[in-house]
């Protein structure tokens, strides 16, 4: 999407070289703005429509990698924390750059955060 929206601006300046009526140029405007809003709405639509599809496959390798992400972030994040120092005292080992795994993390869990509390207040959807 982020090309679609780098597009608008050139093509509304296009408008001022092509339409001298003020009105006629700003309802054009707004309607290719207003396309660019529906497509990125329904490029999420979609997007959320294939991972219900993925969630609900009975496939461990469909269904099973983001629980496989979030397991990864989480080891990484424990050997960076724990492990590392209390191994460095003995061996030299390597750190884990964890500038990378940091922001999955964290999304991982505002998103079950999120979860947890529409079950609190019950307006979950379960399908």
């Amino acid at each position: 999407m982020a090309i679609l929206s780098s597009l608008i601006g050139p093509v509304t300046g296009l408008l001022d070289k092509f339409i001298e009526d003020k009105d006629q140029k700003n309802a054009l405007a707004h309607e290719i703005s207003t396309m660019a809003d529906k497509a990125a709405s329904e490029n999420a639509l979609a997007q959320l429509e294939i991972a219900k599809i993925e969630a609900a496959n009975p496939s461990l390798f469909v269904s099973g990698w983001r629980p496989a992400v979030g397991w990864c972030c989480c080891l990484a994040l424990l050997y960076n924390t724990i492990l590392s120092p209390v191994l460095s005292i003995w061996l030299s080992v390597p750190e884990v750059d964890s500038s990378l795994l940091t922001p999955v993390l964290m999304g991982m869990l505002g998103m079950g955060a999120m979860r947890s509390f529409e079950k609190s207040k019950g307006v979950q959807r379960e399908k």
